[in-house]
């Protein structure tokens, strides 16, 4: 059936809204925000989202993107976070290489 996962995945999108949800984006962005809202085509309305930089050599750099859309087309994956964990973390302290894109 055409459209079947898609109608699946929407489906377990509305179980995260009002939710604080980690995205990774298909050129290698981690995104962290509130889950507002999304459409039929995966399009995210994230609130209070920052963006996450990582690097090796400084840590993981947060950048405050407020109220941001996410275009369907390039988010890879989406899930929940645990927003007593995230917020535990010293994200300063964390060295990791960026994500690279991903190659079709």
């Amino acid at each position: 059936m055409p459209g079947a996962g898609l109608h699946i995945m929407t489906s377990a999108l509305k179980n995260y809204i009002n939710q604080t949800v980690a995205v990774t984006t298909s050129d290698g962005r981690v995104i962290v925000g509130t889950l507002k809202g999304f459409d039929q085509t995966m399009n995210l309305i994230l609130d209070e989202s920052r963006e996450r930089v990582f690097s090796f050599s400084e840590g993981v750099e947060q950048v405050v993107l407020g109220v941001y859309i996410v275009r369907g087309d390039i988010v890879a994956v989406i899930g929940e976070t645990d927003e007593e964990t995230d917020s535990a973390l010293d994200l300063g302290t964390i060295g990791a290489e960026p994500l690279n894109s991903v190659a079709y």
